[in-house]
């Protein structure tokens, strides 16, 4: 009877993640259906010049090419991408095959199926990845010129619910597309391997891999690209030359518009894939070591629906994050500006409350009765109120700093309006009041983290942490939405200045991606916070698989006790791990910085050729396709560099220096990640809203508005900012996961480096 009951509840728990994945793939479908039945038609006719040169057209004929214009852009730039990613999937596939086969060599010679289905799992997790990105750019693209049509018909609803239908067909196909592929994965191990999943969890970490290696690439490749055309736009266009954002003049607008699709939004999706397959990856590890019963009775492994309880969570997340769009849509629609704001944070509030009755639920179901672990500091039962009270831990310590961080960087708020009113003063001050306002906004959720972890860890050790993790991106499908939402605004914004249409639709638009801002910043901050939490589970894995090979082998190391951080080699190493996050921000904000100057030259270069490029009827087309290429060319070589630096640095250093060099570096990492990210991406997130908050004010009052001096201050604070935000500061939350993940794939080929002391014997 109880075989037949666990085989039933086995079977249900398949159908559920079956059908999370099925339901979140028809309902981006869906959206996306209610997104193609707006018409690429606008509601009027513009009485200016397009951006070919012809006289007075059609403003649909302008939308039509305006669209067409940043496709292509977007398209050429990730193919190109892609296809340097597709290079480097094949080779890093290669050497992880050869090298898990030889680091998990027995006396039979090479595993090569294990190092066959780990590089299995790396290419799937990859291109998993790739597909995610490039399927959100397609829609993103799509929708931009939609939410601006919308935008230009009477009241708020229609263009806020195109653009948060956007996000949701990313949010919701990302999630579908994630959990299904993860879930086939596990199951093609599982025909091999059997109730083995220890070995199985072992395999599967090279999907948390690929997607996280992708989202590197992604991460800083798009980032640099949107950020060159962006701070090249701002500084000649609106600084120099006194001409309005996305001003169909200035030649670097619609690779600043192409950035924003490949960068905020692929970048973005490839970025919260990662942290999706790692989370899961990293409770799937430390949870394939429990045990059900004691003593002479007791079963050897964990159970199948004991072991997807991760998996399960991340299933009915969906499923609650689908009934809560529902808000924003239709039971409380937008129809005034204050509503924007309060209609995403809607959403977060929502999605955690309902989480939370919900985890109770499934823990109670599928965690087995008597299951235990033995963690890296104790054993401990693992129990439905202990396990949700982990995962809970998660859902509202990620809402708690989601809202800190709306506080920072949101123009509704005193820091955004105190960083505006320096701008008095000058850029200088601005710069200096921002700086200080990131840092300052590192202080609560870094609070709210370290309770979490030692709540977690106190009580189900690091299988806890994992958990509180997989908690926090419980809601990623709305987290995911509600970032995708504010780039297809800014887009939209663009769209309408160039189109020049009338000016209330760009102040419609503005309002939106103002809010869109401030949730892109949330959106960052809860990447942090469960990259905190993943990479810290990811290390706590690390060190138990370290641990067991020790054992196996009858080898005495520091790790028979866990990690003693006063060893000289450890501590050495914590401080180089403290300094790569540093090294990493310097490379990318140098590198968007190198772009920039050279994206200012060029746009400098066509102003002076073509001088009547600044009238208010030019008669000359700028040649964006030199500013496209600008941007391509710099950010496919420069982000080579921070990636290779990254991946390299823990593998080189556990071959040479040995396992516990290795958890130093990954302490120090974890450690400076958080704290830079965290300040990084606030920064740039106060700046960019103190310049709207500026753009908002009339000339008559304190602020002057647009075009005054106050206003010139801002937009140098924004385009000091926008490396922050949207290249360095986001990047870090891949910097501290992808040095863990990597570090647990190959632990077995560390150890195979002289018992783990690396071939410098240290």
């Amino acid at each position: 009877v109880a075989a037949a009951a666990q085989k039933t509840v086995m079977s249900t728990v398949d159908a559920v993640i079956c059908a999370a994945a099925a339901t979140a793939l028809l309902w981006g479908l869906i959206q996306f259906y209610v997104i193609s039945t707006i018409p690429l038609r606008s509601n009027g006719d513009s009485a200016t010049t397009s951006l070919t040169g012809a006289s007075k057209g059609d403003t649909s004929e302008k939308l039509t090419e305006i669209y067409s214009a940043i496709y292509e852009g977007a398209e050429s730039f990730l193919q190109a991408e892609y296809r340097i990613c597709t290079i480097f999937v094949v080779g890093f596939g290669t050497l992880i095959f050869f090298l898990i086969s030889w680091g998990t060599k027995s006396a039979d010679g090479w595993d090569f199926t294990r190092g066959g289905f780990t590089a299995l799992s790396f290419v799937l997790g990859a291109f998993t990845s790739m597909i995610a990105g490039y399927l959100g750019m397609k829609v993103a693209v799509y929708s931009n010129v939609r939410t601006t049509i919308s935008a230009q018909k009477a009241g708020w609803t229609a263009c806020f619910n195109t653009a948060f239908r956007a996000g949701a067909v990313m949010g919701f196909v990302l999630c579908g597309l994630g959990l299904i592929v993860l879930f086939i994965t596990l199951n093609i191990l599982k025909g091999h391997y059997g109730a083995d999943w220890e070995t199985l969890c072992d395999c599967i970490t090279g999907y948390g891999l690929g997607g996280s290696c992708i989202a590197m690439f992604g991460r800083v490749g798009g980032g640099i690209y949107t950020k060159a055309a962006d701070v090249g736009a701002d500084l000649v266009g609106k600084v120099v030359h006194g001409i309005p954002e996305d001003d169909p003049r200035n030649p670097a607008t619609i690779a600043d518009n192409v950035g924003d699709n490949v960068g905020d939004v692929a970048g973005m999706g490839s970025d919260l894939f990662g942290s999706f397959a790692e989370a899961t990856c990293a409770a799937l590890v430390i949870g394939s070591g429990a045990k059900i019963g004691t003593g002479p009775d007791a079963i050897v492994t964990n159970s199948w629906d004991g072991l997807l309880f991760p998996v399960a969570i991340s299933a009915v997340g969906i499923f609650v994050c689908l009934i809560c769009s529902f808000i924003a849509t239709d039971i409380m629609p937008v129809k005034k500006e204050t509503d924007v704001e309060l209609a995403l944070k809607t959403q977060l509030i929502s999605t955690t409350l309902i989480m939370l009755p919900a985890v109770y639920i499934i823990a109670t179901v599928l965690i087995p009765d008597d299951l235990h672990i033995d963690g890296v500091a104790n054993a401990v039962d693992i129990l439905p109120w202990n396990s949700f009270v982990c995962v809970g831990a998660g859902v509202v310590g990620g809402l708690i700093i989601g809202l800190i961080t709306e506080y920072y960087t949101s123009h509704s708020y005193a820091p955004v309006r105190e960083l505006a009113d320096s701008c008095k003063t000058g850029a200088a001050t601005n710069i200096i009041y921002g700086v200080a306002l990131g840092y300052k906004s590192a202080v609560i959720p870094v609070v709210v983290l370290s309770a979490v972890v030692y709540a977690s860890f106190a009580l189900l050790d690091l299988y806890g942490v994992s958990l509180a993790a997989i908690g926090m991106l419980s809601n990623l499908a709305t987290g995911l939405s509600i970032d995708v939402y504010g780039p297809v605004c800014d887009n939209a914004g663009g769209i309408a200045e160039m189109a020049e249409l009338e000016p209330g639709v760009r102040e419609k638009t503005d309002a939106l991606d103002a809010a869109g801002n401030t949730t892109a910043a949330i959106g960052k901050g809860f990447a942090i916070g469960s990259a905190a939490l993943v990479s810290l589970a990811l290390f706590g894995a690390f060190v138990t698989r370290i641990q067991t090979l020790s054992t196996v082998d009858e080898v005495v190391t520091v790790f028979g006790n866990g990690v003693n951080m006063l060893e000289p080699l450890t501590f050495a190493f914590l401080i180089i791990g403290g300094m790569i996050p540093f090294w990493f921000a310097a490379m990318t904000m140098k590198s968007v910085g190198l772009a920039a100057m050279e994206m200012v030259m060029e746009v400098s270069r066509q102003f002076e050729e073509k001088p009547h490029l600044l009238d208010e009827h030019p008669t000359e087309r700028p040649d964006y396709d030199a500013c496209i290429q600008i941007s391509t060319k710099a950010s496919l070589k420069e982000m080579i560099a921070p990636g290779a630096m990254v991946m390299f640095t823990p593998l080189l250093t556990g071959t040479f220096f040995g396992v516990q060099a290795v958890a130093g570096l990954l302490v120090g990492s974890l450690i400076a990640s958080v704290q830079l990210a965290v300040s990084m991406s606030n920064s740039g997130g106060a700046w960019d809203n103190a310049k709207k908050y500026i753009e908002k004010a009339s000339p008559e009052s304190e602020l002057k508005g647009k075009g005054s001096d106050v206003h010139k201050a801002a937009v140098v604070g924004d385009t000091v900012g926008d490396p922050f935000k949207d290249t360095s500061g986001p990047a870090l939350n891949i910097v501290m996961k992808l040095m863990a993940v990597l570090s647990l794939v190959f632990a077995d080929y560390f150890w195979q480096v002289n018992s783990g002391t690396g071939i410098f014997k240290c």
